[in-house]
């Protein structure tokens, strides 16, 4: 699933192309697409035309154009990209992408957009804005490392009072929004703490330390693109990001630990593969891991 800098590569594409512009029509191509708008595509397709695109917004992995209608009241277009979803900026006669469920035409003529999906996880929805300019539907997720609202302190001390595994806590949405799986592991890699490792045996000082390097990592995925391990990561012009270039943890199995040498190890962790060195990251007691195991995470 695209992580913060994929989605933010795809929301700066949208503020480039689309934002300012005038909903001519929006035509969405059957039911999961809108499967939360209950009364159906036609309808939302009808609530958006004549909408002005104000701005792109992000928390975390979820997208959101903030639409103006011509009333002048404020909603918001949610999009999420799911495993497959993507958002592409194509001219009106580029031929259909076989797994298109959305388009969207102006009213200048221009490129329109159209919303990809292949696994049809992805889906859009309209809702309600808090005065914050946040989806009230999303309103529950943490602010991410990258917003003004983030309180890096406040986390700390939230992550410091749970027993559970550090890494579970990274996936946490409603402690901290955008990280996923891969830059979780690249911040437990940068910061030598094993994901096993329970929060409350962790000091303050080094989950402030994990956390600044998820959003460091986060922020060099940006600058190359994000990560694309497959074409369904893509931004609005259809590119790959490089940054899987980059990695130094994640999907690199048996490969030699940048800084130690050690091959690097794959587990499972909650449903997915956690990659870590066996020598700079040392796993905990097996009590530990144990009681790590009983949490619960919100992983949006």
């Amino acid at each position: 699933m695209p992580e913060l800098p994929e989605v933010e590569v795809v929301r700066r594409g949208l503020a480039d192309h689309v934002a300012g512009r005038t909903i001519e029509t929006a035509a969405f191509h059957g039911t999961r697409v809108a499967r939360r708008h209950l009364a159906g595509p036609v309808d939302l397709g009808e609530r958006i035309a004549g909408n002005t695109v104000e701005s792109a917004r992000r928390r975390g992995k979820y997208l959101w154009l903030v639409l103006r209608t011509p009333e002048g009241e404020r909603q918001a277009l949610l999009a999420h990209l799911g495993m497959s979803g993507q958002l592409l900026v194509e001219d009106e006669g580029a031929p259909d992408e076989k797994h298109l469920h959305a388009r969207f035409r102006f009213t200048d003529g221009g490129p329109e957009l159209r919303f990809v999906d292949q696994r049809t996880f992805g889906g859009m929805a309209l809702a309600e804005l808090t005065d914050d300019l946040v989806p009230e539907t999303i309103a529950h997720i943490a602010p991410d490392p990258f917003e003004p609202a983030y309180d890096q302190a406040a986390v700390v001390r939230r992550m410091k009072a749970k027993d559970v595994a550090v890494k579970r806590a990274l996936l946490d949405q409603t402690l901290v929004a955008g990280i996923g799986n891969i830059y979780a592991d690249e911040a437990l890699w940068r910061s030598q703490v094993h994901g096993e490792r329970l929060c409350s045996a962790l000091s303050k000082p080094t989950l402030s330390r994990i956390l600044d390097h998820a959003r460091e990592v986060m922020a060099a995925a940006l600058l190359q693109g994000g990560t694309s391990f497959d074409a369904l990561y893509v931004n609005v012009n259809g590119a790959s990001g490089y940054f899987d270039r980059s990695l130094h943890a994640y999907g690199q199995e048996g490969r030699p630990c940048d800084r130690c040498g050690t091959p690097i190890r794959r587990e499972a962790f909650m449903n997915r593969s956690s990659f870590s060195c066996p020598r700079c990251q040392p796993r905990p007691r097996r009590t530990a891991v144990a009681r790590a195991g009983r949490g619960r995470v919100a992983s949006t």
